[in-house]
Order: structure tokens, then sequence, then C-alpha cells
């Protein structure tokens, strides 16, 4: 059987309109949808996911509800496929938010367990956003080197550190606006391609988001959680976790540390797995595997017109899922 891994967007996946035509075309879809507005008790589906306004739904506490649902919806309009084209599913991964879209594929948690979680986790980094306030900022062109000694020589402005190390000559550092502000001119005196401050509402992924992790510790601690049935990677390892404890340690010291997201995706490679579908809004982590592994085979599926067309190029592949 052909082997392939799951990969689960996060935050800044999120659009307007995202997972209608699902919701509309696939009652398992709309069923996910309906659970979230009573779980949630607001219309996540129709006043935020597909309606907006994108101002509202951009807020950490209402995305990250909004893209796990999405993500999840596409996972069960996508799991019967998998199972037809003849794949078995080898790993998963989720980037930030998207690992707890990933345990819900492992069957580590439930989807009302891990809708509950993340609707806690974004309330939390709101709230430690305004006890802490930061944001965060891309640094295109750098080495991981240049990005630590950066971090380092701007930090009598303030906290900044590393927050994603998402794939080669791409790294997003986060902290106070001070120190972020210095550490982009000096970015630049490095030489860096380009420097962007992010569209985030708050420094994600840094220790200026211990409170939340720290509230968020407590939650995750009360929640029963299963050894997962597909092999797991969490971002703060860049490796496969399977003990749950260890685990929900990953899922709280992910709030206050970097994503490894680079690690993670050659740590599958390494595994021999060359093929792999993007599950939910956007094509984030489609354009980073493309810059991490050229040889890798990856498609994005979030609608109904990217679910087609991934099916129709997996049918024409050959030898696609081979291990290299």
């Amino acid at each position: 059987m052909a082997k392939i891994a799951l990969l689960f967007p996060g935050q800044g996946s999120q659009y307007v309109g995202m997972g209608e035509d699902l919701y509309q075309g696939y009652p398992v879809a709309r069923n996910i949808f309906e659970q979230a507005n009573s779980i949630l008790g607001f219309d996540l589906t129709k006043q935020l996911c597909f309606q907006g306004p994108g101002e509202e739904l951009d807020l950490t506490e209402n995305a990250q509800p909004a893209v796990l649902t999405v993500s999840v919806a596409c996972l069960e309009v996508l799991k019967p496929r998998i199972s037809d084209l003849g794949f078995q599913i080898e790993a998963v991964a989720g980037h930030s938010l998207g690992e707890y879209t990933a345990l819900v594929a492992t069957g580590s948690l439930g989807f009302a367990q891990a809708l509950k979680l993340v609707s806690q986790r974004g309330q939390f980094m709101k709230e430690a956003s305004r006890e802490n306030p930061g944001g965060m900022t891309a640094l295109i062109g750098l080495s991981r080197e240049e990005g630590e000694r950066i971090c380092r020589e701007s930090r009598d402005r303030g906290v900044v550190q590393i927050a994603n190390l998402n794939c080669p000559g791409q790294i997003v550092i986060s902290g106070s606006r001070d120190a972020l502000e210095l550490a982009g001119k000096k970015a630049k005196e490095f030489g860096a391609r380009r420097v962007v401050s992010l569209a985030v509402s708050g420094p994600f992924h840094s220790s200026l988001m211990k409170p939340a992790a720290e509230k968020l510790a407590r939650e995750i601690d009360a929640v029963p959680m299963q050894v997962p049935e597909i092999p797991f990677i969490a971002n703060v390892k860049g490796d496969f976790l399977q003990e749950p404890s260890r685990i929900k340690e990953a899922l709280v010291s992910q709030v206050s540390n970097p994503v490894r997201w680079e690690e993670s995706i050659r740590r599958m490679r390494d595994k021999g797995l060359k093929f792999f579908l993007e599950v939910g809004p956007g094509k984030v982590l489609t354009g980073l595997m493309k810059r991490i592994d050229k040889t890798a085979i990856i498609y994005n599926v979030g609608d109904e017109k990217s679910l087609r067309e991934a099916g129709e190029a997996v049918c024409k592949q050959e030898n696609f899922a081979t291990p290299n």
C-alpha cells in the first residue's frame, strides 16, 4: 500500500469563505461545522468562516477554532478517498495550531476535545499578548545562525527570539516591538533580502507567551489523550512522539518556543516519505515544502476544487510514494 503523510496548517491560513463549498456538498463536513457551532456556542460557520468579516476571522481567538474546524472538515471528506486510492497514512504533522488537527487525525484527541482546547489556547494567547505586547517579523534570505546572532544582539531592547524555522532562508522572529525593530535593522545589515512585519496580534512562540502556556497546561492536563494510531511529529522536537504525556508537554511548550517545521519535514523524508497532502485552508505548507525539498510531491486539499485536482494528480503519478 502506498504511503503518505498529512500536513495541517496553522493560524494565518484562514480566509473568508473557507470551507463553504465542503459544507454545501458533503454531509460529513456539514456535521463538523454544526458540531463546532454547538460546542463553541456561536455560529462559527456562517458568521466567521463563510461571511467574515476578515477582521473578526483574523482575531487569534476566532482564527484558531476556525482553522481547526475547516481542516477537520477537509480531513473527514478526504479520508474515504485516501483509502479508495490505496494509500496508508504513515505520518502526520501540523504547523503550530495544526498540531491539534494532526492529533485528531491520529485518534489521540476527539474533535470536540481539540476544538475546546484551541478555543482556550486562542483566548489565553490573546490575554498574554495584552499583558506582553509584541509581534512577529519574517527574515528572508538569512541562515538560522544569522537569525540567532541578530536576536542576541537586539536583546538590550527587549525580548526577541526565533519563533519559526520554516524552511531554508526563511526565519520568523518574535518579541517586543522595540527589539523587533532593532532586529529588523540588523537583519538588513546582515543582507536579508526582505524583512516583513507579520499581521499577527502578539509575540507568538516566544517567552512572552509563557502566561498562556501556563494556563493551557492546566487545561491540557485535564484532557484524556490516547496513544496516536498514526506516527505524530511534534513541532518543538522536530521528531516523532508517541507517549501522551510527552505530547501534552510538547503542546504546552510549543506556545512559547520555536516551531521547527523544516526539521519536522526532513524527519519524515528521512523515514522515506515523499508524498504529502496539506489538508486545510490555504497553501502555506505546500509553499514551504517546495523550498525544503523539491523532490517531495505535495498537493493541498482545502476545498472542492483542490480536492478534485489532487485526486486527479495522484491518479496520474507513478511510483509517487516509493522511498528514495
